[in-house]
């Protein structure tokens, strides 16, 4: 068994689910308040969001984050473009060994610098980026730079 990483939380967010993937999620501190629905591919209606969609967009975010952070640390780093998007594939299935897993395909843009830059800067936001470290070992997750 791995050791277990020593994290002080400046943040806490806090959400509800109901009804698990056809059902509601809520965000009381911002007023979100989504419905949820299982995507077509996995039998659902898809008339609402999932798991997969939430993480993606949460992943992306953050690590564009990290990225921006990893700059500030690192001064021998460009700087990251204001126009910097990350798009992010979450993909659910079942796994050989039982159960369903989750796999990660990040797409980082970042106009203006190039690609061998780039690549250095994605892998210091991958070694900050909490997504990151929280997946590591545990989801395939690949990053290319467009």
């Amino acid at each position: 068994m791995e050791p277990q990483m020593t994290v002080s939380p400046v943040y806490t967010a806090h959400a509800r689910a109901t009804g698990g993937r056809n059902g509601q999620a809520q965000v009381a501190e911002s007023g979100l308040d989504l419905v949820l629905a299982t995507p077509p591919a996995m039998g659902g209606n898809g008339k609402g969001h999932n798991p997969e969609q939430l993480f993606a967009a949460g992943y992306a975010a953050c690590y564009i984050g990290a990225m921006q952070f990893a700059t500030t640390q690192d001064k021998t780093l460009a700087k990251v473009p204001a126009d910097i998007s990350v798009d992010a594939e979450v993909g659910i299935g079942p796994r050989a060994e039982g159960g369903f897993g989750l796999t990660v395909a990040l797409k980082v843009s970042m106009p203006g610098v190039d690609a061998a830059e780039a690549q250095r800067i994605a892998d210091a936001g991958h070694a900050i980026c909490p997504y990151s470290n929280a997946t590591r070992g545990n989801i395939v997750v690949t990053t290319e730079i467009a």
